[in-house]
């Protein structure tokens, strides 16, 4: 044996003692984990008895990365202690997670980013689909989109808190990357026609005119739909759409991050049924409906500037005679300086409705 396979016997051996030790803490911690819901059946009774908690998960990701010494990098290993509170979880109770379908999309991949990948993800057809999934019960969250840093806001997604009665339980946002995707042993010259979301065309826009001005650009349902036709009809047919679609459809990303913004990435919402406890470091989101008159807005933001809070996030649409706002701010709505301004707020000729406080995405 060589001096360098002597060495490595060492390391590997090391390797092998640790892994040991981690396999046996990660059973400990799952042990852990199902007394906690043998607990809280017992004193909350097994059918109203609650397993996630999103303040709890944030202060703990938050707690890992900053004791964390490296060498492994602070998101990273957070993304790790995600996963395995998620497969924790699932040993108190499967997660039941709606999102706007199909699988492949972007909104699937924020909701494994959020929930790990031991939830289980229920593809909807709609928006209105994932609302009421989880008024009626069938899912215990839903994952909506809520703003692109490239194309606003979802005006949709505003519409429907106004429908339902849900709370917003967290946020999280994913870097959008678009490929353009094309089928095995294809190449970039036999192009004849592109798919994607209407979306991802308008955020590759200038990537695609400059280099394919004269091939058909076909907006579809989703950018997972978009692969799926590509991959169904062949050769010459390409698709501009992102990792998870690729790997569901066995398609090549032939050219990534065509998209035009380097820092293009979407927010979504975690809707669910309860009220989320303060995490030390949230948001609130709020709507607001203002009749339109001289000094409205300023009645709407002025208590938030006399109470100190920093808005994150304002989004107006228009209606008969009113006004409605979207607002996010910084706080939890039971810190008291946030419900004097709520209270405030609320004594004007206004109608509000606060949608959830929450803790700010933490990966």
């Amino acid at each position: 044996m060589s001096e360098q396979e002597k060495e490595l016997r060492v390391l590997r051996d090391q390797i092998d003692s640790i892994d040991r030790q981690i396999h046996q803490l990660l059973n400990n911690r799952a042990s852990c984990a199902q007394n906690v819901a043998e607990v809280k059946q017992k004193y909350q009774g097994e059918a109203s008895a609650v397993f996630y908690r999103p303040e709890r998960e944030a202060q703990v990701l938050r707690a890992v990365m900053e004791r964390n010494e490296g060498p492994l990098a602070d998101k990273e290993v957070a993304r790790l202690f995600r996963e395995i509170m998620s497969v924790c979880l699932a040993l108190e109770e499967p997660m039941r997670v709606s999102f706007l379908g199909p699988e492949g999309t972007f909104t699937q991949q924020a909701a494994m980013k959020h929930f790990g990948h031991s939830a289980h993800n229920l593809p909807m057809q709609s928006l209105k689909d994932v609302f009421r999934e989880v008024q009626s019960g069938a899912a215990h969250y839903g994952v909506v989109p809520i703003e692109n840093s490239s194309e606003g806001v979802v005006s949709h997604t505003l519409d429907l808190f106004k429908q339902f009665d849900l709370k917003i339980c967290g946020e999280v946002e994913v870097p959008v990357h678009l490929h353009l995707l094309l089928n095995k042993g294809d190449s970039l010259d036999e192009i004849a026609k592109i798919y994607s979301h209407e979306q991802s065309l308008a955020q590759s826009r200038g990537w695609l005119d400059a280099r394919y001005p004269h091939i058909e650009k076909v907006a579809v349902s989703s950018n997972a739909e978009a692969a799926r036709l590509a991959a169904q009809e062949g050769r010459g047919y390409a698709a501009v759409a992102g990792d998870m679609a690729a790997e569901l459809y066995d398609l090549d990303p032939m050219v990534k991050n065509i998209e035009d913004q380097a820092d293009n990435s979407t927010r979504f919402l975690i809707i669910g049924d309860q009220d989320v406890g303060p995490s030390g470091d949230d948001k609130t989101s709020i709507l607001v409906s203002v009749p339109d008159a001289p000094g409205a807005l300023y009645q709407l933001l002025e208590p938030f500037h006399r109470h100190g809070l920093s808005l994150t996030r304002v989004e107006t649409r228009s209606a008969s005679k009113h006004s409605l706002f979207y607002i996010d701010f910084e706080g939890h709505s039971d810190d008291p300086v946030v419900q004097s301004a709520l209270d405030d707020l609320a004594k004007g000729s206004v109608e509000l409705k606060v949608l959830g406080s929450y803790p700010r995405a933490v990966l």
